[in-house]
């Protein structure tokens, strides 16, 4: 009796043997995808294993479209099996499970090498209320321009807006956002374009700015009209919302104009308040998701404070206005919050919560906001002005504030779950 085992015969290594790729289309029903893997496990005997290489799923409106890449495995000296008897006997099997389930499957070689595309992969999300067929056309035709692949596209929501997210491969990111940004001008469509990985699923914190963001319309504007200054103070806000004026120095010039309003104004304005809609759906999406909320306002900490604290918010920060003897004095209490400071309010939101600024979230829509859309790890311009959309990350022009759960890769279901 030997005390040396029988040698074995040696497997061809995975993935070197013969492919090929199997098709399935047709109705969707319970039972389709195990038909095919039983048949597949079963071919087995008698025969050399197969090996699953890959598979892709879909179901769109009750029709499955399935893609399986199976490949021959050899445990002998012979070598793998042929190619050509591989795809004879998917073929033989591709009847049996299409006769079984009424499905179609079709069977085609996928021997070689996997194609291989430079870079990191992208998500590309394509928002509207509709989406006309002209913006996906336009983002298919600009991905491929620049030598970019569509690798798989998915529904994130119809409601409020309708969304779809493509994963990309093979584009250099700044080509990407340039071209995706012509398109979306061209159609009317939001396209926003985020690296894949890991960084866009450990987001952790969102700061908000609150005028015409967080909020409609400009609390000062509404201020300025009970001062009776309306026309002035819009003037001065539009030229630095556009970059065209220091925010600080138009801050004191708007604020200059408020001087001798009684301080029960400040109340009457907040009451007045209309939060944007999709707000409060944003915020407690979030927060039950585990995320820090908060605000970072050029507004005043009068009306933001009280705001923050309704919404169950976890910081907020803002100007002070100066008030005596019940009138506002003209004057600011304190260190402004400009366009600098939003950015280091950030940043010290963050580290209070000892989370890494590649994983916060900045929205906004002016001049102003755009160091903080930028020092965050994905800025997001909310119906901004153009120079504010050309600098940030991502830009949405939806009337919804809870877009920016698609923008961040969230599902309408799972919205929903979250709720």
């Amino acid at each position: 009796m030997s005390l040396h085992p029988a040698p074995q015969p040696a497997a061809v290594p995975v993935g070197e043997g013969p492919r090929a790729l199997l098709t399935v289309t047709g109705i969707d029903r319970p039972g389709v995808t195990a038909r095919l893997f039983g048949a597949l496990a079963g071919s087995a005997d008698g025969a050399p294993s197969l090996e699953v290489v890959d598979v892709e799923q879909v179901v769109v409106h009750g029709q499955l479209v399935l893609g399986v890449i199976v490949g021959a495995v050899a445990v002998d000296e012979a070598g793998p099996e042929t190619e050509d008897a591989l795809l004879a006997r998917l073929v033989r099997l591709a009847g049996e499970v299409s006769g079984a389930t009424g499905v179609q499957v079709r069977v085609e070689p996928a021997s070689g090498p996997e194609p291989e595309r430079p870079g990191r992969p992208h998500h590309v999300i394509v928002l509207g209320r509709p989406v006309p067929p002209g913006a996906v056309a336009g983002a298919a035709q600009a991905i491929a321009a620049i030598g970019g692949n569509i690798d798989a596209i998915r529904r994130l929501s119809d409601y409020p807006v309708t969304s779809f997210e493509l994963t990309v491969s093979g584009a250099e990111a700044t080509a990407l956002r340039t071209e995706l940004g012509h398109v979306a001008a061209a159609t009317g469509a939001d396209i926003a374009v985020e690296q894949a990985g890991l960084a866009r699923r450990s987001k952790r914190l969102i700061v908000l700015d609150v005028d015409s963001t967080l909020v409609r319309g400009e609390v000062i504007d509404e201020l300025a009209a009970r001062a009776g200054r309306a026309a002035e103070v819009a003037r001065i806000t539009a030229a630095a919302m556009n970059g065209e004026l220091d925010f600080a120095e138009s801050l004191r010039k708007r604020v200059g104009a408020l001087e001798g309003l009684p301080v029960e104004v400040l109340d009457e304005v907040r009451e007045a308040l209309e939060l944007t809609p999709g707000a409060r759906t944003l915020i407690r999406t979030l927060k039950r998701l585990g995320f820090r909320c908060g605000i970072v306002s050029g507004g005043f900490t009068q009306i933001t404070d009280p705001l923050a604290e309704r919404l169950g918010l976890d910081f907020a920060a803002a100007n002070t206005l100066e008030v005596a003897d019940g009138k506002l004095t003209g004057r600011l209490v304190g260190e402004i919050v400009d366009r600098a400071g939003k950015a280091r309010a950030l940043a010290r939101f963050a580290a209070e919560y000892e989370i890494p600024l590649e994983q916060t979230v900045a929205v906004g829509d002016g001049a102003n906001d755009l160091d903080m859309l930028n020092t965050a790890g994905l800025g997001i311009a909310f119906n901004a002005k153009p120079v504010v959309r050309e600098q940030a990350h991502a830009a949405l022009n939806q009337p919804y504030l809870d877009a920016v759960l698609q923008v961040l890769g969230f599902t309408r279901d799972e919205v929903r779950d979250a709720e």
